[in-house]
């Protein structure tokens, strides 16, 4: 069971590094911290795409200071509360895609998988890239394998 700690709810960097505080989730709490991405992605996905993708850098970029301080603090490399790269995960994931729940539902589930499973190079980046970097990358790259297969499946559809 993941044990956050209280510095999350006292703390605006650590609480950013939890997702809002949903990586406090004592249950799955990179699952919780992808489900709480998902409103902030209809929010985003409403932006032009040039914007949705600076933000997007911006919070990979913000992210892997934040990992990094969080991880610091805590003594704990990637605490499993962890999940501020889970939202950038699933945002990347989510480039692009229209906005109905069916494609925001397969997005979750997608990057769910790549996250979890990490095929290579995922699981290679996982276990070598270390510091906030190596927090956020296994997530990218996570997020550009399901925005691949989410890509194709709108194709195959349309």
């Amino acid at each position: 069971m993941n044990r956050a700690p209280a510095s999350v709810w006292r703390n605006p960097i650590h609480f950013l590094a939890f997702g809002l505080g949903s990586g406090a989730s004592p249950w799955a709490p990179g699952t919780a911290g992808t489900l709480a991405a998902i409103p902030l992605w209809y929010l985003l996905a409403q932006l032009p795409l040039i914007t949705y993708l600076l933000i997007v850098l911006a919070a990979f970029a913000v992210g892997c200071w934040l990992c990094q301080r969080t991880s610091d603090d805590l003594g704990v490399h990637d605490h499993g509360g962890i999940v501020w790269d889970e939202f950038v995960g699933y945002w990347i994931t989510m480039i692009a895609v229209p906005v109905a729940p069916v494609w925001a539902l397969l997005g979750f589930v997608l990057f769910r998988v790549f996250d979890i499973l990490k095929p290579w190079p995922i699981r290679w980046a996982d276990q070598r890239v270390h510091g906030g970097f190596g927090i956020m990358l296994d997530d990218l790259i996570a997020g550009v394998f399901a925005a691949l297969v989410l890509q194709i499946i709108i194709y195959v559809m349309a």
